[in-house]
C-alpha cells in the first residue's frame, strides 16, 4: 500500500512559464530602450540632462517594480487572498486622500498622493488590487456570489460604483473604464448569467453618457472624434502630430532617437503619444512588434487560465491579462485616432514609476500562479 502524497498535485510547487518570463523581460527592456530614446530631448531641453526621464523611472518606476516582483513572486499566490480586502480598503483610502492636502493637483486633476518626500498614483494601485479583491471574493466557495443577486451583483455594483465614482471625481475616465471592464470580465468569467453582466452594461451606457454630456471637456473630445477635420490646433492636434509622426515612420522607421517630433509638436511624447514615438523610429515593423508582444502576453495569460484548477488563480490571471490588454490598446488605438483620444499610459512603456512598478508586480504575481498550474 502506497502512501499518499502530503501535498496535491494542484497546489505542487514547480517551475515558472518561461515563455511568460520572456513576454514580460522583453517587453521590459524594450519599452526603458524606447523611452530613454522618446525622453531624452525633453529631457535635454527641461532640465539640461538627456537622461533626466530614463534615470527616473529606473529608480522610482523599476527598482521599486522588482522589490514588489521579486516579494510577490516568492510567496505563493494564494496567501494574498487574506489581504486582498485589506488591501483594497488601503487602496479606497488613498482615492480619498488625494482630495485632501495630502493631495497634488497636476494639470487640473487630483491624482497624485504626497506622503513626504515620495509622490504616487492611487489609481494604479486600484488596478491590482480591484482585481486581487474580486478574484477573492469571487472564489470564495461558501457563497453562490456570482448567480445571486443579493450576495453577488450588488456588492459588486456598490463596491464598482464607488470605485468608479472616486475616479470619476479625480478626473480619470480612462482608468475609470478599463478597471470596470476588467472587473466585469472576471465576473462574467466567474459564472454570472448573461442577464447580470448586459445589466451592468446598460446601465454603465446610461452613467458614462450623462457624464460626458455633464462635463463639456469630456464632450468637447467626442465632438472631436467624430469631426476630425476641425479644430486642428485645439483638441485634434495632438492626434493630428501623432498620426504625422506615426505616417513618418514608414515600413522600417527613421532611426532609433531618430524622431522629429517628439520634442517639439508631438504633445506627451514620453506618455500619452509614445507609441507615435515608436512607430516614427522603428516603423510599422516597430509598432507591429509591440502590439505582437502585447497580444501574446494576453494570449498566454489566459491560456494558463485554462489550464490552472485554482478559481482565485484563475481569475487573477484573467483579470491582469485584461487590464494589461485593455490598457494597451486604449493608449494605442486612441493616440492613432482609432477610438477618442484619452490619457492612459502605454503598459510597460511610458513614463510614469507608479504604473511601471505595478505592472512589474503584475508580472511577479502571474509568474508565482503559473508555478501552480
Amino acid at each position: 500500500m502506497t502512501r499518499a502524497p502530503s501535498v496535491s498535485r494542484r497546489t505542487r510547487e514547480g517551475n515558472p512559464d518561461y515563455f511568460l518570463m520572456a513576454i514580460f523581460a522583453v517587453l521590459l527592456v524594450f519599452g526603458l530602450a524606447m523611452l530613454a530614446s522618446a525622453s531624452s530631448d525633453l529631457g535635454k531641453i527641461q532640465f539640461n540632462n538627456s537622461y533626466y526621464y530614463i534615470v527616473h523611472q529606473l529608480v522610482y518606476g523599476l527598482a521599486v517594480g522588482i522589490v514588489g516582483f521579486l516579494v510577490v513572486y516568492k510567496v505563493n499566490y494564494q496567501n494574498w487572498r487574506k489581504f486582498a480586502f485589506v488591501l483594497l480598503l488601503v487602496s479606497l483610502g488613498f482615492l480619498v486622500l488625494v482630495f485632501t492636502p495630502l493631495g497634488s493637483l497636476v494639470n487640473s486633476t487630483n491624482r497624485w498622493l504626497r506622503l513626504g518626500p515620495l509622490s504616487f498614483q492611487p489609481a494604479e494601485l486600484m488596478k491590482l488590487t480591484y482585481i486581487m479583491y474580486l478574484a477573492a471574493w469571487l472564489a470564495n466557495t461558501k457563497f453562490k456570489r456570482s448567480t445571486d443577486f443579493q450576495s453577488g451583483l450588488l456588492p459588486f455594483a456598490i463596491v464598482s460604483g464607488l470605485i468608479g465614482a472616486l475616479l470619476i471625481m479625480q478626473p480619470a475616465t480612462s482608468t475609470v473604464a478599463i478597471l470596470l471592464i476588467s472587473g466585469l470580465v472576471v465576473y462574467f468569467v466567474s459564472g454570472a448569467p448573461l442577464k447580470y453582466i448586459f445589466g451592468i452594461i446598460g446601465v454603465a451606457i446610461v452613467l458614462v453618457g450623462a457624464v460626458i454630456v455633464a462635463t463639456p471637456y469630456r464632450l468637447a473630445r467626442i465632438e472631436g472624434y467624430l469631426n476630425k477635420s476641425a479644430n486642428t490646433q485645439g483638441m485634434n492636434y495632438q492626434v493630428d502630430q501623432a498620426l504625422i509622426a506615426i505616417g513618418s515612420g514608414g515600413v522600417t522607421g527613421v532611426g532609433y532617437g531618430q524622431s522629429a517630433t517628439k520634442a517639439s509638436y508631438l504633445p506627451a511624447p514620453i506618455d500619452d503619444s509614445i507609441f507615435a514615438v515608436i512607430a516614427e523610429e522603428m516603423g510599422f515593423i516597430g509598432a507591429s512588434f509591440l502590439v505582437i508582444l502585447f497580444a501574446l502576453l494576453t494570449f498566454r495569460l489566459f491560456w494558463l487560465a485554462r489550464k490552472i484548477g485554482d478559481q482565485f488563480g484563475r481569475l487573477l490571471l484573467i483579470g491582469f491579462g485584461t487590464v494589461i490588454a485593455l490598457q494597451a490598446f486604449v493608449n494605442m488605438a486612441s493616440i492613432s485616432g482609432i477610438i477618442p483620444l484619452t490619457g492612459v499610459p502605454l503598459p510597460f512603456v511610458s513614463y510614469g514609476g507608479t504604473a511601471l512598478a505595478i505592472f512589474i508586480t503584475m508580472a511577479g504575481i502571474t509568474l508565482n500562479i503559473s508555478k501552480y498550474a
